[in-house]
């Protein structure tokens, strides 16, 4: 059975992509991935915010040791004694490049114009085969009309492709008003993939404390629903590869993807929850269910039941919605 796929313009062996998550933080983690099937691997995301922070703390600690203090000012190590987030970042992603054989895929989360570009050109510097722009916006403040907001990601796909000769997959929430125009705008402005969908991950309220917190929760098969959703109706109408991610935890919601349009399915939580041996069983069911259908490869299936190929089209509108409520669930 050929799993082949294509996605960013890379060849993979098959469509299992690791999301970006604390697994690949770990260089024997990776491989194990690896090993166990992944073709490729998006790194956990570099955070402008965190490098931000950090260098306004060293340069606050370095320049200011001996103030009022002059003996103070060899006691500290110089500022190049330290290790920064960003050259972790940067070091980690060259040891996988060196120890892995599967692409590996750059995130980036970002807060300003420069930082996109600067740390862009760090990552693809640092040999990363293709970055993935994680932009994670929260539309809170009143004045911002909505397509300010989405003339803001448009931008940042313009001058990052204009930055780097890379490719760029474009990672966004669902959390739009006229998604489908959005999209299509993306793409003209160079994204060569969609990653669908981000998940905000809400803060929780202390009762006891008053306090609020962080909280996680990672995802359920149901996520997947809306993921298929959309790929079924943009396949065909945009020229960018597209990818599913969150809630695919079993080969069933991988083949569902596959066959409403999308190039890959990324794995974040059902890996973190079971480990790396979901990977074989998700491509042997996978496998098993494409030789029962008689399909012969991931390229013969992909998209053939997208809202442009499916018998029923409309099951992709609001004809579904009547159907459901008419039938009591």
């Amino acid at each position: 059975m050929n799993l082949e796929t294509t996605y960013l313009g890379m060849e993979l062996k098959n469509p299992l992509v690791v999301s970006a998550s604390p697994l690949s933080q770990d260089l024997d983690t990776a491989r194990r991935l690896e090993d166990a099937g992944a073709s490729a691997i998006v790194m956990y995301s570099l955070f402008e915010e965190e490098v931000l922070e950090e260098e306004e703390q060293l340069a606050g600690l370095m320049e200011g040791q001996d103030i009022g203090h002059g003996e103070a000012d060899t006691y500290l190590p110089l500022h190049h004694g330290y290790k920064t987030h960003l050259e972790e970042y940067l070091e980690q992603l060259q040891s996988l490049k060196q120890h892995l054989e599967i692409p590996v895929i750059a995130s980036l989360n970002g807060v300003t114009e420069g930082g996109w570009i600067e740390h862009a050109t760090e990552l693809k510097d640092a040999g990363a085969d293709a970055l993935e722009l994680n932009i994670y916006f929260s539309a809170t403040n009143f004045s911002d009309s909505s397509r300010e907001v989405e003339d803001n990601y448009v931008r940042i796909v313009e001058r990052t492709r204009a930055a780097v000769n890379l490719p760029i997959a474009l990672k966004i929430s669902p959390y739009f008003s006229s998604l489908g125009n959005l999209v299509t705008r993306l793409d003209r402005a160079g994204a060569d993939a969609l990653v669908l969908f981000n998940r905000f991950y809400q803060p929780d309220l202390d009762l006891d404390t008053l306090e609020v917190k962080p909280k996680l929760h990672l995802s359920e098969s149901y996520e997947a629903l809306l993921r298929m959703h959309w790929i079924a109706r943009l396949y065909g109408h945009v020229k960018m590869d597209l990818a599913a991610t969150g809630g695919v935890h079993s080969y069933q919601e991988a083949l569902k993807m596959l066959l409403v349009g999308a190039n890959i399915t990324q794995l974040c939580s059902i890996l973190l929850k079971r480990g790396e041996d979901v990977i074989p069983e998700v491509l042997e069911g996978m496998a098993r269910w494409m030789e029962e259908k008689e399909y012969e490869s991931v390229e013969q299936l992909r998209g053939s039941v997208s809202q442009m190929h499916s018998p029923e089209p409309l099951a992709f509108e609001r004809e579904n919605y009547l159907r459901v409520l008419r039938s009591g669930g």
